[in-house]
């Protein structure tokens, strides 16, 4: 029988130190994902590729910042620099329309203007009355008046919403030839809303200084032919006789302005004009003066 210590045991003994075993799938780590004592906060999306992944959004706010800034200092220099009244002074003839002082307080660059009479009807001037086609409703000023036939024709006359011309086109040099225009009373919004006659006169006033420095040759002079109540609503008509010197012959027009309340910031304002070339038509301002009304 062989000695019992040259055997091996089939097995080890429990004193038999163990051999380290190891195997790849036995002893792999699985990292696990660390625990943070912070709150949860759910994890921002990859960002896409170009240039908005490289830039931070810290970066895109300031942009952003940015860019509203200047397009908001941009619109306020738009909106003052052009001042969005369409009123700016213009330094030439058939202008627009231009802040003019009133007629109580004129400065060295208005014409200066004789007393208007408190009351003064407008006579019948000479001529024939050309025949009135229909109506003009210039809604955008809030005012009507009649839109004469044949030789007057619609027409453009700037800075005026709505014009009827007849003859022909205006020469600066030469007057605003036959022209039936309306627009706003020029100048700034009155400080006071007008509540009587005397300050729709003084409205009126001021509309004829304007149609006189802008509207016709330099050195133009006017004589009131009437002063009057407007037929219907709240308002005042001036006439008058504009003189005038071309080529060193003396000339004269027949005009009119009418302020007329129309519910706006500033009242209505229609203004005509005839040239004694058209002499044979001044009877139509006063078709004019008996038919303007607000709408």
């Amino acid at each position: 029988m062989a000695d019992v210590g040259d055997q091996r045991p089939p097995f080890d003994a429990p004193t038999t130190p163990f051999r380290e075993v190891v195997a790849e799938d036995e002893t792999a780590v699985i990292p696990r994902a660390a625990v943070s004592r912070r709150p949860f906060v759910p994890a921002s999306p990859p960002p896409r590729p170009g240039l908005l992944g490289r830039v931070s959004l810290k970066s895109l706010y300031l942009i952003g910042v940015s860019v509203t800034t200047v397009a908001a200092l941009v619109l306020t220099f738009t909106i003052f620099s052009g001042d969005g009244s369409g009123e700016g002074v213009v330094r030439h003839d058939v202008a627009g329309l231009a802040t003019v002082p009133d007629a109580a307080t004129p400065s060295a660059s208005a014409p200066a203007l004789p007393p208007v009479p408190a009351r003064k009807a407008l006579a019948g001037l000479s001529g024939t009355a050309s025949v009135v086609a229909g109506i003009v409703y210039d809604t955008k000023n809030g005012i009507s008046y009649p839109r004469l036939g044949a030789p007057w024709r619609t027409a453009t006359h700037k800075p005026f919403t709505l014009a009827q011309r007849a003859g022909k086109a205006p020469d600066p040099a030469y007057g605003p030839g036959a022209v039936i225009a309306s627009a706003l009373v020029p100048g700034a919004v009155p400080k006071a809303k007008p509540s009587k006659d005397a300050d729709y006169r003084r409205l009126a006033v001021r509309a004829a200084t304007w149609t006189l420095a802008r509207q016709y040759p330099a050195g133009a002079r006017l004589t009131w032919t009437a002063s009057q109540r407007n037929p219907t609503g709240a308002g005042w008509t001036l006439g008058y006789q504009v003189s005038y010197t071309v080529g060193g012959r003396a000339q004269v027009a027949q005009a009119l302005v009418s302020v007329v309340e129309a519910g706006k910031a500033k009242p209505a304002m229609l203004f005509a004009s005839i040239p004694q070339s058209g002499r044979k038509r001044w009877r139509d301002l006063n078709t004019l003066a008996a038919q303007i009304r607000p709408i």
